[in-house]
């Protein structure tokens, strides 16, 4: 089901809030209702979905960014009838590996022993972003958003995403109108994954960022924005 102007839920990425997609809320909730959902208060993927799911619509479009994208993957597999169209963004359809795992664990103490600064910009913030003016501004957005939502979210959202499951059937079965877009220079995510995801996905299409890493919303929000305005009318 396909509906025009339907409402669009966004889901944003580890330790991230609606700031995230600030160029998209400004554009689109012109026409349209936009709902950015809050991702903790569970220590598991698939209970963060089922919150999205009671707080949204009957129906809508879907986007998210990071684990945004790991939880809206969750959301389709668990309700695939209510979501009219889904953006995967610098996401990651595959369970964490046991070494990826072990560096959650390990931050997750470093965090709860008072250090989140430290582990967001050490371990973290170093791998987000491209090369670019808006860089410094970016990365004190990033700082600002961890802050505010604080060390009990952060040993949540780890949690969460260390028992993820693969999500390779639950693409194979999507039959939406599917965008998966990345930056070209994510080093979280890379294309490969999206690569990945565009193969599995039936008609999907794919887009690339030029002069992006891991947060594009925001490190080239017009073309982003352009990009997403399409996959609206897909």
């Amino acid at each position: 089901m396909t509906l025009m102007n339907e409402p669009l839920v966004l889901l944003p990425g580890m330790m991230c809030d609606a700031r995230l997609f600030l160029p998209q809320i400004s554009l689109f909730s012109r026409n349209r209702s936009v709902a950015v959902m809050p991702l903790h208060g569970e220590k598991t993927v698939a209970g963060l979905a089922r919150q999205v799911l009671d707080a949204s619509p009957p129906y809508f479009a879907l986007a998210g960014l990071s684990m945004g994208g790991i939880v809206c993957m969750e959301v389709v597999r668990q309700a695939p009838e209510r979501v009219t169209r889904l953006a995967l963004l610098d996401t990651n359809p595959l369970a964490d590996l046991e070494e990826r795992a072990a560096i959650r664990e390990r931050q997750v103490k470093k965090v709860l022993a008072g250090e989140l600064r430290s582990v967001m910009r050490d371990e973290m913030k170093p791998n987000y972003l491209a090369q670019g003016p808006d860089q410094k501004h970016i990365l004190k957005l990033c700082m600002d958003m961890a802050d505010a939502l604080g060390p009990k979210v952060f040993e949540e959202q780890s949690i969460a995403l260390q028992h993820r499951q693969d999500q390779c059937e639950t693409l194979r079965s999507l039959t939406i109108p599917t965008l998966v877009l990345c930056g070209e220079e994510d080093q979280l995510c890379p294309v490969a994954h999206h690569e990945l995801m565009h193969g599995l996905i039936p008609g999907s299409h794919l887009s690339v960022i030029p002069r992006a890493g891991h947060l594009p919303t925001l490190e080239q929000p017009k073309l982003t924005n352009r990009i997403l305005e399409t996959w609206l009318k897909f």
